[in-house]
């Protein structure tokens, strides 16, 4: 599959947030682990092996089959912002193995890029697609994808990695969020 790689604004034509939500969907089930470890990945298109990840990778993996590389796009954008992304893990430049795999770093990518939504608990200003960044209880950001199926409440459900593969569950309001994303913007 050939990855098409974006220009500055990120934007292609033809992406909805249900094709996201879709394809982050289509991850349950397959991947069933949580490994957050360092390791070297191919460039551009590099990837854990599907049965395993974290967060971050149930986002990049659902971008993937749309033709979106947030691999290539998140490290081509720290190499020309490096002062715009934070710096909590005291790099002093870019690393495309590790990068994008980082929240804080897909939340800054999403911020420069995306469309940033306001933070409420209104349920219904989150549709699929929508990218949500929180903190957990421990400190650690995570984040997931919004899905197009709701509570029995109507609370959208989220589909995410928490520590036991990538699962649709109505973890939407658990945590402090810190970030709501469109990417692309519609």
């Amino acid at each position: 599959m050939a990855l098409i790689m974006l220009g500055s604004t990120g934007l292609l034509a033809g992406v909805s947030g249900l094709d996201l939500a879709s394809a982050a969907k289509a991850q349950i089930g397959v991947t069933r682990h949580y490994d957050g470890r360092y390791q070297k990945l191919a460039y551009p298109g590099g990837d854990l092996p599907m049965d395993c990840g974290v967060c971050s990778d149930v986002v990049i993996r659902a971008y993937r089959p749309l033709g979106i590389d947030l691999q290539v796009l998140v490290h081509e954008d720290m190499r020309r912002a490096w002062n715009d992304y934070p710096n909590l893990w005291h790099m002093r430049s870019t690393d495309r193995n590790i990068d994008h795999r980082r929240v804080p770093n897909l939340a800054t990518f999403f911020r420069r890029h995306g469309q940033s939504l306001s933070i409420h608990k209104d349920q219904d200003a989150f549709l699929p697609g929508d990218i949500v960044t929180w903190q957990l209880v421990s400190g650690a950001p995570h984040v997931g994808i919004v899905s197009r199926e709701r509570s029995k409440t109507g609370t959208p459900l989220v589909i995410h990695n928490i520590g036991w593969g990538a699962m649709l569950e109505d973890r939407l309001f658990d945590f402090k969020i810190t970030g709501h994303y469109r990417y692309p913007r519609d």
